[in-house]
């Protein structure tokens, strides 16, 4: 059978359920942090390599900035954490991901600390 509507093939296949928040959640996903308990959350905060030339901060609205060296807001997108795992959506397109362990965080091949762990 061939679907005529690209877009309405597509959207069958998706169950979508409104948080709270106005965040979209997949079925399964319900550990999803919303907006709203996000100011709370153990990750928020400022992340640091080890020589502290990429500083990253989660921010509690689910938006994130990243620097690099002295350029600021290098990248800037949203961010979703689901238990220790984060996916991160920058403002440009581009997609990654991330996981807290013991502390750190691993993402993009390098390790992130809190910045009070670093000075």
């Amino acid at each position: 059978m061939a679907w005529k509507a690209p877009c309405l093939a597509f959207s069958v296949l998706l169950v979508v359920a409104s948080t709270g928040a106005g965040q979209a959640e997949f079925e399964g996903q319900s550990q999803v942090r919303t907006l709203k308990d996000m100011t709370d959350h153990p990750y928020l905060g400022m992340w640091v390599t080890r020589d502290g030339l990429i500083r990253q901060e989660l921010l509690p609205n689910g938006r994130y900035d990243e620097a690099r060296g002295s350029r600021r807001g290098a990248y800037q997108g949203r961010y979703e954490i689901r238990g220790d795992r984060i996916e991160y959506w920058d403002d440009t397109g581009f997609t990654a991901d991330g996981e807290f362990i013991n502390d750190v965080l691993h993402h993009g091949g390098m390790l992130f600390y809190r910045e009070r762990q670093v000075e």
